[in-house]
């Protein structure tokens, strides 16, 4: 029988028929072999925060405009916005989601999102993180770029390009985050700036705001001025309120004395690299990330071996006003 299923040769042809009308008498189906077909209609996930930023919303946009080819992969994908203030909120919300085959998560690392994580997949969803982690939770893979490796990237451009021997300042500004995202790029440009460049100080100012208006009084705050002796000779922006930072940075006087890296290449950022008015953006191909966790929870919901295997995760780009295209 197994070499009339499997279509092998060496079997009559009589005998093929009469084990194939027996099967159908019975109510079987000869199996094909091969990947498991998926039943059309499997309904994925994308749960991103409600935060207004404008990596969250390009996102958002990338996930809609993947729609097509999501249909064309039998598909049904809807973007989540889950409470983004507030990490108890979010898991609450997060851990009602247990009618979905798959979800693509960017969320807060905190203990009540590993724990939503993990009572999903006991239910039988399958989830992956996308773009910041939940390490510890029950997550199946993380899809996104190296950020701790962003974060030494950001640090190594920035230590190279100060010059003189003599003890310089660097700022470092982040939101007060729960996100493992930006906590390992801090963690990686700390790092390097202490292996590398022990001349550096690094002023870490982290309860960067939202808005891009509180962002730049914040920053104009925090900022001494650019001809004082505590001035600095770099930034660095680990995530949102980069513009309202490059007001601040004008208007105390370090237009073209301070060299700027930050994240992600959003129109806003395109714009301040074509101005001069930011010196490196740190990317990663966030249409790779997005397409790769739809096929990664199909693969894993058809039980396909070595679903976790065929993904390699973006590099880091560094893009200047040079290669900006």
């Amino acid at each position: 029988m197994d070499r009339v299923l499997n279509d092998r040769a060496g079997v009559n042809a009589e005998t093929a028929r009469r084990v194939r009308e027996v099967l159908a008498e019975l109510g079987g189906s000869v199996p094909r072999p091969g990947r498991p077909k998926a039943a059309p209609g499997d309904r994925f996930g994308f749960v991103l925060p409600n935060t207004r930023t404008a990596f969250f919303d390009g996102v958002d946009r990338t996930v809609a405009q993947s729609a097509g080819e999501f249909r064309h992969q039998h598909i049904t994908e809807l973007t989540l916005r889950l409470p983004g203030h507030d990490p108890s909120a979010f898991a609450e919300e997060l851990a009602r989601l247990t009618d979905y085959g798959g979800l693509a998560l960017l969320a807060p690392d905190v203990p009540a999102v590993k724990l939503a994580i993990n009572e999903l997949v006991q239910a039988g969803v399958q989830v992956v993180t996308l773009f910041s982690d939940v390490p510890g939770s029950m997550r199946a893979a993380f899809l996104g770029a190296d950020n701790r490796a962003a974060g030494r990237t950001a640090g190594l451009l920035l230590g190279r390009g100060l010059r003189g021997g003599e003890r310089m300042r660097s700022a470092l500004f982040s939101p007060p985050t729960r996100f493992a995202s930006e906590i390992d790029r801090r963690i990686g440009y700390a790092q390097i700036m202490e292996e590398r460049f022990p001349r550096v100080e690094i002023l870490r100012f982290l309860e960067v705001p939202d808005s891009e208006e509180a962002a730049y009084r914040y920053a104009m705050d925090c900022l001494p001025p650019a001809d004082s002796a505590d001035a600095i000779a770099a930034v660095y922006s680990v995530a949102g309120g980069s513009f309202g930072i490059a007001r601040a940075l004008a208007d105390r006087g370090y237009a073209g004395k301070a060299l700027f890296a930050v994240h992600d290449l959003v129109e806003l950022h395109r714009n301040m690299l074509a101005s001069g008015v930011a010196d490196y953006v740190l990317h990663q191909d966030v249409y790779l990330s997005v397409s790769a966790a739809a096929k990664t929870l199909r693969a894993l919901q058809d039980g396909v071996r070595g679903a976790l295997t065929t993904f390699r995760n973006p590099r880091v780009e560094i893009i200047t006003p040079e290669n900006l295209a």
